[in-house]
């Protein structure tokens, strides 16, 4: 008798476990299926924004969904859906090098989330926020010198191309993380029985 009325939180713990983590997959698939067709839409409709200062490098929306998997989910939802963006564009493009770039850039985008994503203020988001702008700025900046062999004929080409990278990730990162944090909060007010069960009890007075 006391075995068996022992083991109903266990039970109830391992079912909320289980129902969190099926949450968890379910979301992270549905968000990164959006990566893809975010990707494959923008592109062959010609949509995708060039950058002023350098035509070659365009603005996109595939950093939302996965800034927004961060949030919704964690990092490990994160970094499931930036492999994905990689494998999208790999197939649809072939260039392994720019699909790798951009992965990387967004990994740096919520790599420098982490530390203030779960914290729930006002500051902690503008923390999330400049954090993450810096630390895709300097992962994409290491990357590019890194890479030049690849990209560019000169180092010299590679250190002039710097600061035009340098504006572009900062508003690219800022468009993913603005974005991600807008529907997050769209979501919490307007459909709040989509967030992840965790998420729903956290906001509950």
């Amino acid at each position: 008798m006391i075995s068996a009325t022992t083991n109903i939180p266990q039970d109830a713990s391992t079912a909320h476990e289980l129902q969190l983590r099926t949450e968890q997959i379910t979301g992270t698939a549905i968000l990164s299926a959006l990566v893809v067709v975010f990707d494959y839409t923008l592109k062959f409709a010609g949509v995708k924004i060039p950058f002023p200062m350098f035509p070659a490098l365009k603005f996109d929306l595939d950093g939302i969904p996965i800034v927004l998997s961060l949030l919704l989910y964690g990092p490990y939802s994160a970094v499931v859906t930036c492999f994905v963006a990689f494998v999208a564009i790999v197939a649809r493009s072939g260039a392994v090098v720019s699909a790798s770039m951009k992965a990387l850039a967004e990994f740096g985008t919520i790599l420098g989330m982490v530390p203030f994503y779960k914290i729930d203020s006002s500051g902690s988001k503008g923390l999330a926020t400049v954090s993450g702008m810096l630390a895709r700025v300097v992962i994409m900046l290491v990357a590019n010198l890194a890479a030049w062999p690849l990209v560019f004929q000169s180092v010299q080409a590679a250190v002039a191309f710097v600061p035009f990278l340098a504006v572009f990730n900062a508003i690219a990162g800022a468009i993913s993380i603005f974005g991600g944090y807008l529907i997050h909060a769209a979501l919490a007010k307007r459909v709040p029985g989509l967030l992840p069960n965790t998420q729903r009890q956290n906001r509950q007075p």
